[in-house]
Formats: C-alpha cells, sequence, structure tokens
C-alpha cells in the first residue's frame, strides 16, 4: 500500500461507487460522476490512479480495457472512510461524534441495540 492512505472526499466517493458497482472502467466511472457531479473523464481517472496508488484499488485488462476493483470490502472501505472522516474532521477524537448520537433523535431500535453491543465489545477489550 502506498505511504499516504488518507482519503480525499473525491476518493471516499468515487471508491464507494467502485465498491458498490466492481469491476468497472474508468469509462462508466467517468460517465456516472459526469451526470452526477459534472466531474471530467481526467479528474476521475487521476482520482482513480491515486486510489491506486495508495492501495485501495486494482486494475486488470479485460477485453483491451482496464477494470478496476477495490482490495478490500466493501465493509472494509466504508470503515476506511469512517476512520478518515474521524482523523481529518474531528482530530482523531470520538466525543464529537458520540455528542452527535445522543443528540440525534431519529435512531431505530435496532440502531441503539447495535451501539449498545459495539460499547459493550469496547468495555471487554480494555479489561
Amino acid at each position: 500500500m502506498g505511504r499516504k492512505t488518507g482519503l480525499g472526499v473525491a476518493e471516499s466517493e468515487v471508491l464507494q461507487y467502485i465498491a458498490d458497482h466492481y469491476p468497472i472502467s474508468v469509462r462508466a466511472v467517468a460517465e456516472q460522476f459526469a451526470a452526477t457531479r459534472g466531474l471530467a473523464k481526467t479528474t476521475i481517472l487521476n482520482v482513480m490512479d491515486r486510489l491506486r496508488e495508495k492501495g485501495f484499488l486494482t486494475r486488470e485488462l479485460t477485453d483491451g480495457i482496464f477494470v478496476y476493483s477495490p482490495t478490500r470490502a466493501q465493509a472494509a472501505v466504508l470503515r476506511a472512510q469512517v476512520e478518515n472522516f474521524i482523523e481529518s474532521m474531528l482530530g482523531g477524537s470520538l466525543e464529537p461524534f458520540a455528542a452527535y448520537l445522543a443528540e440525534k433523535e431519529d435512531i431505530s431500535d435496532a440502531e441503539l441495540a447495535r451501539l449498545k453491543q459495539i460499547i459493550q465489545q469496547l468495555e471487554e477489550k480494555q479489561r
């Protein structure tokens, strides 16, 4: 994996799209982001090259076209995005996120049960 492991916003969005649609060509990704975000194909190619350099994507030649796939499972991609967000936007602290959750009014019973389960696992790790 490359030295830089953090992801920018565009990299995160492109990586998530690829994780949902792989294997996929630059052209297909570029068409999606041109339609939804107005980004040029060269911009998408640069983003995908950076993701490959950072170790998040692989590419393979199929029928004369490079197709890209994530190197990690979708859940791992999402975890990397969350980690990047916490590090870059929250300075590595979970406290602002926990405060956000405490004020959130529409957490389902299932989500709350899962959060309690996660906290229990964290407490067991601390022991």
